[in-house]
């Protein structure tokens, strides 16, 4: 049996050809197309320190699984190492839990913990636990998996643009939606397609999902934030920002909160 830090002991393998451009890296581009991750991460946790010191310090947490998200997935497909898929597909479980545990609106929760969000939390975190250990159980359907959760969260996002007339928020939704849907056809085709790409030489898809769904996270974690406003802090102001200009027609968004709104 080879050792679970050995180069290639894992059981899933992309379409992108092993070694191509070194003896050291499995999967060149897969492997540095993680470089979003690492950018954004600590960016993100600057621009929304604000908004973080009014809401939650546990959301610094988020950023860090975020940025460490990044440095696993380099590792693993660099080596295609069993330990290198754990800890990629584990840590995306945890920060999927985290991101549910701070902003899931509790009009979303099950009926039987009422709106409780403490046992809400904990019961996110005993769920999460029991799929830490059944990840081990079948390590290949594991990417399968979150991606489903990644399917939940995409309905929760549907749900909440069809009830908001916030313009802001319906264009973030509108956007981060392309673009997520943009990465998944990426994911899925290097998944089931594979024979295709390679015939046609561009077995690469699997990189472009990584730098697109980069690119969703700050989206889908601004759009949480601005819908968990509406619901646990009505008396906030907060508005959308975009780095590193308001004016461009893309850019990095994030969240400024101003005072409490006062009444007479």
């Amino acid at each position: 049996m080879p050792s679970i830090f050995a180069y290639q002991s894992s059981e899933v393998d992309w379409c992108e050809p092993n070694f191509q451009y070194s003896q050291l890296v499995a999967e060149f581009y897969n492997t540095f197309s993680n470089v979003t991750f690492l950018i954004f991460g600590p960016l993100m946790t600057f621009l929304m320190r604000p908004y973080i010191q009014k809401r939650s310090r546990y959301i610094y947490v988020l950023f860090i699984l975020f940025t460490i998200t990044g440095l696993f997935s380099m590792y693993f497909h660099m080596t295609l190492s069993f330990l290198g898929q754990m800890l990629d597909e584990i840590t995306i479980l945890w920060l999927l839990a985290s991101g549910y545990s701070l902003w899931l609106p509790r009009c979303y929760f099950p009926a039987f913990l009422g709106q409780n969000r403490s046992r809400y939390i904990s019961l996110i975190v005993i769920i999460t636990l029991v799929s830490t250990f059944l990840s081990f159980l079948r390590p290949t359907i594991n990417a399968y998996a979150l991606n489903v959760i990644g399917l939940h969260i995409v309905y929760i996002v549907v749900q909440e643009y069809k009830k908001t007339n916030n313009k802001e928020l319906r264009h973030l939704i509108e956007v981060s939606t392309v673009i997520w849907a943009l990465a998944f056809t990426s994911w899925i085709s290097d998944r089931l397609l594979c024979s295709f790409w390679q015939w046609i030489n561009f077995s690469y898809l699997h990189s472009i999902w990584h730098v697109l769904i980069s690119f969703t996270f700050p989206y889908g974690i601004v759009i949480l934030a601005v819908v968990d406003s509406t619901y646990e802090m009505p008396n906030k102001t907060i508005k959308v920002r975009y780095w590193p200009r308001d004016t461009w027609p893309m850019g990095l968004p994030y969240v400024e909160m101003g005072d409490d709104h006062k009444s007479c």
